[in-house]
């Protein structure tokens, strides 16, 4: 049986305020590469990735083109497209440029979207993805939390301690049959809303789909402050 198509999404479009400084968090340089090279080349490398779609801020497009794609001969790169102001924005902006440019069979596949300043992604979080993707149609990456978790009241006391053994702390990629995650997108649009804070949201809430938790790893990190930038370069030195 034919794997079905899969297309990759990865955000290069924040602009990193908590990690200070002129440059955009994910251009920073990690080791000798900018951090969103790390995510691109996962896909990249990976057998499961048909193709990549970047999205990233409209003022940066021609060097993220010249000097991440081209430098690195990320040949399944299929376009690079402007971001929104919110990360939800930038996902819808990344949906409808591969509704525009997939052929309908692959429309009939998956979407992996991810956060380019994750760059600790591996081929086997990818496949563990992948195989609750074809199993559930959504699902995300995530790790059990470590920390006791207190839901707070509005007055800033503890109205709720949920079971430990149930709370997740989710990362990306976040997996979804195409057309569901677009659907789910499109709702979003309509509905006016502008609080939402990741894809699964966004399915839990448009679609009647149950989003499947996946385990990731306690490495594959957000790097969003410059204490984070020291805790990655650890990592790729045990790497090698």
């Amino acid at each position: 049986m034919k794997r079905k198509s899969c297309a990759a999404i990865v955000l290069a479009a924040g602009q990193g305020k908590r990690m200070g400084g002129q440059v955009h968090k994910q251009f920073l340089e990690l080791e000798g590469h900018p951090i969103v090279y790390y995510s691109i080349r996962a896909f990249q490398e990976s057998p499961l990735i048909d193709q990549i779609l970047l999205v990233t801020g409209e003022t940066e497009i021609d060097y993220v083109k010249s000097e991440i794609v081209e430098k690195y001969h990320f040949d399944k790169v299929c376009a690079v497209v402007a971001g929104g102001h919110e990360r939800y924005a930038s996902v819808w902006n990344g949906l409808k440029a591969l509704e525009k440019s997939l052929r309908e069979e692959e429309k009939d596949g998956f979407v992996f979207i991810h956060d380019g300043v994750r760059p600790f992604v591996n081929e086997e979080i990818l496949r563990r993805a992948f195989d609750a993707v074809e199993a559930y149609h959504a699902c995300v990456v995530g790790m059990p939390s470590k920390d006791t978790v207190k839901i707070a009241d509005t007055d800033g006391f503890v109205s709720e301690t949920p079971a430990r053994s149930r709370v997740w702390n989710v990362q990306t990629p976040q997996v979804f049959d195409f057309r569901l995650a677009y659907e789910a997108y499109a709702a979003l649009e309509q509905s006016g809303r502008s609080d939402v804070t990741d894809d699964a949201m966004i399915v839990e809430a448009f679609t009647d789909t149950k989003v499947k938790l996946v385990e990731g790893s306690y490495e594959n990190i957000k790097l969003t402050t410059p204490e984070d930038l020291k805790i990655a370069a650890t990592f790729l030195h045990n790497q090698k």
